[in-house]
């Protein structure tokens, strides 16, 4: 198993990055909480889990050992595979699927694309007595990961951070610029709510706004 790959971050896309290990660039699947912390010539280190098919191998990338152990738990639940288990963590962080899962907040679980009303009701009875609770915070605008989970890259404020993440999937820093100002409310929105700002949502709603969704 490969559990992290290290190394410069040589592309990023939509769905994923390619990191150099050893010369050999590596494709990994990374949501876009993750992506929006990776930036192109820029050294990372992901934690890893690869799923083997008869037709392929896919490489998962996360910002810690403890978003790729719920993925992979997430994936002992009659019916989830790899992509849901990764669409589940594009929409929620760990912290907030284990509280979905414990208070069985059905309407959080059916938010995730694929998965909906029996779907969420079924990972609430197989997973509610093995999830648990987070030790770690997974929030992107954390000052710093804990001691053991290094995060995929130092974090910037989350206008740095969101234009990186555009800047590296191609568009200009002009175009980015000019999205991180109509976004702005809502990072305000989400700061008056939670008190953080979720980058990952903020990325999504901008490659909806400059025609990339």
């Amino acid at each position: 198993m490969i559990a992290s790959v290290s190394g410069r971050v040589a592309a990023v896309s939509p769905d994923g990055a390619v990191v150099e290990v050893g010369g050999i660039g590596l494709a990994v699947q990374c949501t876009p909480g993750t992506i929006a912390r990776l930036q192109v010539g820029e050294s990372a280190r992901l934690a890893t889990s690869l799923v083997v098919r008869e037709d392929s191998l896919t490489l998962y990338g996360f910002a810690d050992d403890d978003e790729r152990q719920l993925f992979e738990l997430l994936q002992t639940a009659n019916g989830v595979g790899p992509r849901l288990a990764q669409a589940v963590l594009a929409i929620h962080p760990p912290r907030e699927v284990r509280r979905a899962v414990s208070m069985a907040d059905v309407k959080a679980l059916t938010q995730v694309p694929g998965i909906g009303k029996k779907g969420a009701e079924r990972l609430i009875l197989e997973l509610r007595d093995r999830l648990g609770t987070t030790s770690v915070d997974t929030r992107l605008d954390d000052a710093a990961a804990p001691a053991g989970l290094p995060a995929v890259t130092p974090v910037a404020p989350w206008r740095d951070q969101l234009a990186s993440a555009l800047v590296g999937l191609g568009w200009s820093g002009k175009e980015a610029d000019a999205a991180i100002v109509q976004l702005a409310p809502l990072a305000d929105e989400q700061v008056a709510a939670t008190g953080s700002v979720e980058v990952a949502v903020l990325l999504r709603q901008a490659l909806r706004l400059l025609g990339r969704a």
